[in-house]
């Protein structure tokens, strides 16, 4: 490998990775600044001044700071690099998470209008059909991994959520309450969790809760599918979009 395209490799690591380099040194700034910080306060300390006994106040302060405003030059640079560290951070990962953000808007508004279209083509009877089937293959794949989560009072139907492709017990009727009581939500606040959705239809919380969303330009609806999991019935659904909060 040449020297060039070593150079272009650097670079794209130090652009790919800025974020957590920026943060590492910010990390090691504030242990640096404390430790400087300490450093010039005990050798202030060792080398103090002998004022005379008419000395004000301010005289003292101006004899303690002509005396040892060096000491502290160490300390303030590195603050000041911490901070600039630490600013420069948070702007590149705010930046990158807002294109993420717009990407994914993108890429939703596509993939509802490619729905649309495949709807207004062939029909929604089709369109459901094809649902379906794309329903049916994700649970058939996950047959011989996923771990059946019992939830609800016996007599439900087998439930999966085809974002997490998780299982458990309930029933439309109480995912459709749970639907609408997440868009009532929207509508007070303009937006609401996943989370706000697992807690009204009982289902378990996970990590991502608080990552994705619904918001007041559109209100979240969900989509059901029928099938089979290991021989049982099994009612699938989705939802119509989610995004990034």
């Amino acid at each position: 490998m040449d020297l060039k395209a070593t150079a272009s490799h650097a670079e794209k690591f130090l652009r790919d990775n800025s974020p957590a380099i920026l943060t590492g040194f910010g990390v090691t700034g504030v242990v640096s600044t404390a430790y400087l910080a300490h450093q010039a306060g005990y050798s202030s300390a060792m080398n103090f001044i002998v004022y005379p006994d008419d000395a004000g106040r301010k005289d003292r302060i101006k004899s303690d700071v002509k005396a040892h405003w060096k000491r502290y030059i160490p300390m303030v640079l590195s603050g000041a690099g911490t901070i600039t560290c630490i600013v420069l951070a948070t702007k590149i990962s705010n930046r990158r998470t807002a294109v993420i953000t717009a990407a994914y808007s993108v890429s939703e508004r596509a993939f509802s209008e490619y729905k649309e279209k495949v709807k207004e083509k062939l029909g929604e009877k089709k369109e459901q059909g094809i649902r379906d089937e794309i329903a049916a293959d994700k649970i058939r794949d996950s047959e011989s991994r996923q771990q059946v989560v019992i939830l609800g009072g016996e007599g439900d139907p087998l439930c999966c959520e085809l974002h997490t492709m998780r299982y458990f017990h309930s029933n439309m009727e109480t995912l459709r309450k749970a639907a609408n009581d997440v868009n009532a939500l929207i509508l007070r606040q303009d937006y609401a969790y996943l989370h706000d959705f697992y807690h009204f239809a009982k289902i378990p919380q996970t990590s991502a809760d608080y990552d994705f969303g619904w918001t007041s330009d559109r209100l979240m609806e969900l989509e059901f599918t029928s099938t089979l999991f290991k021989g049982q019935p099994c009612l699938a659904f989705e939802y119509n979009y989610y995004k990034p909060l």
